[in-house]
């Protein structure tokens, strides 16, 4: 019989999840010495994951990083099989029978919980469903917010909220020729929000958001940004913070906000307030969102271990509409181990753990691995140390006992399940793109599945 990775028999991987650390896992094993096949499933006939879904429309260089992932989809050993949902159209017990190995990649689809009273007020609303409704997500599509209301708080200061509050403050027109889905251009084109606030629990140095998309808050067309100097008066321990050489991204961070800490306010039409030192404790009002309770902060420990503290000091900010951005976990696949306080899949290296014991040919890359954390490109060392993984692995690994691509598909038909290969995919791209030509967009996104499907 012949080795696992070799010409005749090459080494089979189920990568579940098309998003940039799926993607990153197939280019690290296509430049392996075995020989691989690579099948790559998504559940949405779309692959790209986040780069599609979650990456801002009006951030359009970020998503140029899926010319990287095409060059991948054209090795010929790759096999894209999107509208399959693993867990659902067939069991990861049932995907083991046609591969050597399963590597899961499927991210963090939802988001943490505050776990403070008034948390599920009409009016209050998950980060995650907001970024999916402007980008089109098929899950998201039918959602509604209320614009009419005119005080708008982004509880968060990581870059996905930065994303939010900049949507909320940008007018129609610094959107329009972007790839926001129309029925959120529409919808943001009516909204009479006029003040955004943004949140923190802790201070201006710690902030998750990265330089410039703080830098581009400056940038905006009939939104006054507003930064008070008294929150930027920094502690010992912050001060060690911003003092430490490699913390460079605390540094301009501080820049920028000490000089948005000077401006006069233009009298737009929009005011953004940013805070800090401040965390939610209730969100209030009889039937839906009308205020929300924000406790004073003080920070305490040592430098970059610094936890947020309340002093017992409630201020109140009047509001009808709040998004959650207070990061996202995982969601378990049946039959997969699951770690449910961290929200991820428990590995060592990358192999899939069960009470610390690695699991024979299950693996785990990206968000679902480590959580959501690092950019886009902090995906591509993440992957590279699962397949690294991997590989020594394949002599051990037992083969699977239907080493065929076409079964596969084959069953998946008699379940009534329609995959969409990468030449399927091309022509909704084309599609999507050509809708978009016609309003001056780069692309007009199909935000339900059954559009993707009769565009084939």
């Amino acid at each position: 019989m012949s080795s696992l990775g070799s010409a005749e028999r090459p080494l089979r991987v189920a990568v579940v999840g098309s998003g940039p650390s799926g993607f990153y896992a197939a280019e690290a094993l296509f430049k392996s010495d075995l020989t691989v096949q690579v099948d790559m499933f998504d559940r949405l006939p779309t692959p790209f994951g986040l780069v599609r879904g979650g990456v801002a429309p009006d951030h359009p260089k970020i998503k140029s990083v899926t010319k990287v992932y095409d060059k991948v989809a054209q090795h010929e050993r790759f096999l894209f099989l999107g509208n399959v949902n693993i867990g659902n159209d067939i069991t990861v017990e049932e995907l083991r029978q046609y591969y050597d190995a399963i590597l899961f990649a499927t991210g963090a689809e939802t988001d943490n919980h505050l776990g403070i009273p008034g948390e599920d007020l009409p009016g209050s609303h998950t980060a995650t469903e907001f970024v999916g409704w402007y980008n089109g997500h098929p899950d998201y599509r039918d959602r509604v917010f209320d614009l009419s209301r005119e005080v708008a708080v982004i509880i968060g200061q990581g870059n996905v909220a930065m994303d939010v509050s900049r949507i909320l403050a940008k007018t129609a027109d610094e959107l329009r020729g972007t790839d926001i889905a129309q029925h959120a251009l529409d919808a943001l084109a009516e909204s009479k929000v006029r003040e955004i606030h943004l949140v923190g629990r802790r201070g201006p140095v710690q902030a998750k958001f990265t330089t410039p998309e703080l830098r581009e808050l400056g940038e905006l067309a009939e939104c006054d940004i507003i930064v008070r100097h008294e929150d930027l008066a920094l502690d010992q321990a912050s001060q060690a913070e911003l003092d430490f050489a490699d913390n460079v991204n605390a540094k301009k961070n501080m820049v920028e906000l000490r000089a948005f800490a000077e401006r006069t306010t233009a009298g737009k039409k929009r005011r953004y307030v940013m805070h800090f030192l401040k965390g939610p404790v209730e969100l209030r009002g009889p039937a839906r969102v009308e205020s929300i309770a924000l406790e004073l902060n003080k920070l305490q420990g040592n430098p970059f271990t610094t936890r947020a503290v309340g002093t017992g000091v409630i201020e109140e900010i009047a509001c009808g509409l709040v998004f959650r951005s207070v990061g996202y976990r995982g969601v378990p696949i049946p039959s997969v181990p699951f770690d449910d306080a961290r929200g991820v899949i428990p590995h060592e290296s990358g192999r899939v753990t069960n009470a610390g014991v690695a699991i024979p040919g299950l693996y785990v890359t990206g968000w679902i691995k480590r959580g959501p954390s690092g950019v886009i490109g902090t995906n591509k060392p993440d992957s590279h140390e699962t397949v690294a993984s991997l590989l020594p692995d394949a002599p051990g690994l037992v083969p699977c006992t239907i080493p065929d691509s076409a079964a596969l598909q084959g069953l998946l038909a008699q379940r009534g399940v329609r995959p969409v290969s990468y030449a399927d995919w091309r022509r909704i791209d084309a599609a999507e793109i050509e809708r978009g030509a016609a309003n001056g967009k780069p692309r007009e996104k199909f935000t339900r599945i059954e559009e993707m499907l009769n565009a084939l």
